[in-house]
Formats: structure tokens, C-alpha cells, sequence
């Protein structure tokens, strides 16, 4: 390839993945701590730097799926963040992503494999850098888009109960809701159906379990809770 511009300074690009699980009514981010100067032994979220032949998304999804052992995940990209000094290793550009996965598909190997502890967003710890701005900035984003748009089903197992679907909107958006308003919104809404399958393990009177049709939502594609 043809150098353009050489009389200028490189720069390192890198991806650094927010991944976000729901599990005991807590929304939670997978996160670990540095094994590598600077910043070793802090709390880090994980990432890698952009190949030369790689878009960002391209990298993002590499990394994602190193971490997790999980391709077609939902993905959005948090933003940019390029402080000169917000990497004291070097002159580090890093474009931030958000994922949300079912803590229950995420291999306990792959967690062991990586180091990485799923952490309580309520009590997020200092973190490396910029990383904890990432992750307020990214759940912010979240609490946007989850009113309008269902990702919060990427938080759930295929069947679910009506209480686990409220305590996700509530997690995600560190509130609760009326559950009378919750639930009668909700059944107003086609794409989420009712199952004929009852619920015996966590609930103690048995609930029905539900499922989000995606092509149903596809053919009613507006809604807000």
C-alpha cells in the first residue's frame, strides 16, 4: 500500500466491549482485572487493538467473541474516546461498544478461562482509564433505547416470566415500575406471547412463561413502555 501520509504521527486504534448480563433481579457487567502494565491489577473492561485489515465493528466482534465464545450478539457502538492522556502506554484512541447477553449461555470456562467476574452496576469499582465512563455513558444509552426499542430480551432465556421482564426494565433502569401499568402495557403488545409452559422453578405458584416473537415485533415495530 502507497504511504500518504508519513509526515504525520501514528496512532493506536483499539475496541474496548461493555458486556452487560442480567442475573438475581441485578443488571450486571462482565469486567476483570489488568494482567498487563499500565494499570495491572485494576478492574478493566476487555478489549484488544484494531487490525490492519479490520473495521472497528470487525474488531469489536472478534473481541466479543473471544471474550464470550458468542457470535450474532447485539452489539452498538458507545462512542469515542481519545484524552491524550488517557492511556499512559501510548497515544491510545479507543471506540467503546456495548453488548447484552443471557448470563445463562455464557460458558462458566469461558469466565474461568478469562478472569472476569460479573459485577453489579450499582457498585461499580474504580475502574482502568476511561472504562467506567464507558460503561455509565453505555448504560445511559441503554435506559434511552430499552423504552422504545425490545433489547431488553437479549437479557433473557427464550421463555421468561412476565416478573423477570419487569425486573430487567428495572435494572436497566435503576428504578422500579408499577407493575398494574407494566403488565397491562405489555399484554397490549403482540409480539410478546404467552406459552402455555408454567414456570416451577422460580416461581413458587407456578407463572406462565413468555416469548418475543421477533417477526410479530417486525410487522408492529413501534412501541414505548
Amino acid at each position: 500500500m502507497e504511504q500518504f501520509y508519513n509526515d504525520y504521527d501514528r496512532l493506536l486504534v483499539s475496541v474496548d466491549c461493555i458486556v452487560f448480563g442480567f442475573d438475581e433481579g441485578e443488571l450486571r457487567v462482565l469486567m476483570g482485572k489488568r494482567k498487563m502494565d499500565p494499570g495491572r491489577g485494576q478492574w478493566s473492561l476487555y478489549g484488544g487493538f484494531v487490525g490492519a485489515n479490520e473495521s472497528v465493528n470487525d474488531a469489536a466482534r472478534r473481541v466479543l467473541y473471544a471474550l464470550t465464545g458468542l457470535k450474532d450478539l447485539y452489539m452498538k457502538q458507545v462512542g469515542a474516546y481519545g484524552d491524550v492522556d488517557r492511556d499512559p502506554g501510548a497515544r491510545v484512541i479507543s471506540i467503546s461498544y456495548y453488548s447484552m447477553i443471557n448470563v445463562a449461555d455464557y460458558d462458566q470456562a469461558q469466565q474461568q478461562e478469562h478472569d472476569v467476574a460479573w459485577v453489579n452496576i450499582e457498585q461499580l469499582p474504580e475502574m482502568y482509564s476511561d472504562h467506567r465512563k464507558m460503561v455509565l455513558k453505555a448504560r445511559r444509552m441503554m435506559q434511552e433505547k430499552i423504552s422504545h426499542e425490545p433489547i431488553g430480551f437479549n437479557l433473557l432465556p427464550e421463555l421468561f416470566t412476565l416478573s423477570q421482564l419487569q425486573q430487567v426494565y428495572e435494572a436497566v433502569n435503576g428504578e422500579e415500575v408499577d407493575k398494574r401499568n407494566f403488565r397491562k402495557r405489555i399484554k397490549e403488545m403482540d409480539f410478546i406471547e404467552k406459552t402455555d409452559q408454567i414456570d416451577k422453578l422460580t416461581s413458587k405458584r407456578g407463572a406462565y412463561l413468555y416469548r418475543f416473537n421477533e417477526k410479530a415485533y417486525k410487522e408492529e415495530p413501534n412501541f414505548k413502555l
